[in-house]
């Protein structure tokens, strides 16, 4: 059972920046694909972006160019920083990944992160 601890969320002014972090714990050996995901009020959770153990990378094209999506596979982290931050970002953030093996998917407990002034 994989557990995920997200951290770094809070509000920010437009044009300023966050960092997120994610760690996973505890049977992490079949860790695969990890990845942020994020809710805005009354709409679907969508991808932010996703990083393979290899390093191979997937954006939304509404964030490519502004945020950094990196991972530690000793560590079991993932991390997103995010610049250029716009009031469109504002939403609970999720921290994902998944057991290769199994084809289990794990999720964090979520993030607040607001952009305003």
């Amino acid at each position: 059972q994989v557990q995920l601890v997200e951290s770094g969320g809070g509000l920010v002014q437009p044009g300023g920046s966050l960092r997120l972090s994610c760690t996973g714990s505890g049977g992490t050996f079949n860790i695969g694909a990890m990845g942020w995901y994020r809710q805005a009020p009354g709409k679907q959770r969508e991808l932010v972006a996703t990083i393979t153990r290899f390093g191979l990378t997937n954006y939304a094209q509404s964030v490519k160019g502004r945020f950094t999506i990196s991972r530690d596979n000793a560590k079991n982290t993932v991390d997103l920083q995010m610049n250029s931050l716009i009031p469109e970002d504002t939403a609970i953030y999720y921290c994902h990944t998944e057991d290769a093996f199994t084809g289990s998917d794990y999720w964090g407990q979520g993030t607040q992160v607001t952009v305003s002034s």
